[in-house]
Formats: C-alpha cells, sequence, structure tokens
C-alpha cells in the first residue's frame, strides 16, 4: 500500500462515526473477557448478511485498549461499530 493510500484510509476511518455498543472488561477471576452489549444499541447496528444466508453484526475493540484492559491498567473499554 503506498503512503497515499495509507493516509486517504486513514482519513475515511477517522469520518466514520463509532456507534458505542457496550463495554468489554476482565472478569473477577482473570480468566475471561466479559463482554456486555446494550440491546437498544445493538439493534441500531448496521448488519450484512454473508452468501450463505447469515447475518452478522461487525463490531470493533481496540487491541491497545483491551491489552490495557487485560494488564489491570483500565477497568473497562468499550464495544462499537463503525459507521459510515
Amino acid at each position: 500500500m503506498t503512503k497515499r493510500n495509507e493516509k486517504s484510509n486513514s482519513s475515511q476511518q477517522q469520518e466514520q462515526a463509532a456507534l458505542l455498543v457496550g463495554y468489554v472488561r476482565k472478569s473477577n477471576a482473570g480468566g475471561a473477557v466479559k463482554v456486555s452489549i446494550n440491546t437498544a444499541s445493538f439493534a441500531d447496528c448496521e448488519t450484512y448478511t454473508t452468501s450463505d444466508g447469515q447475518t452478522y453484526v461487525q463490531l470493533v475493540i481496540s487491541i491497545g485498549a483491551l491489552n490495557r484492559v487485560l494488564s489491570g491498567e483500565r477497568a473497562v473499554t468499550t464495544l462499537s461499530q463503525l459507521q459510515g
């Protein structure tokens, strides 16, 4: 990918709106990741359908933010859907 395309993709991602869908945290025992989804927000998410007819919702979690939760630096991070 050329630098020009990288800049273009970066600016496109910044222009996308993020719909907050829920939160991600480490379990009290520390052996799992807990995901809490707001059902009203989830209903507002955009979906896509695969060739076999299954419908999915694409959600994102920042890897950096998730690593901070897993290391104990943060208690929680967001679960979102990029829209736009």
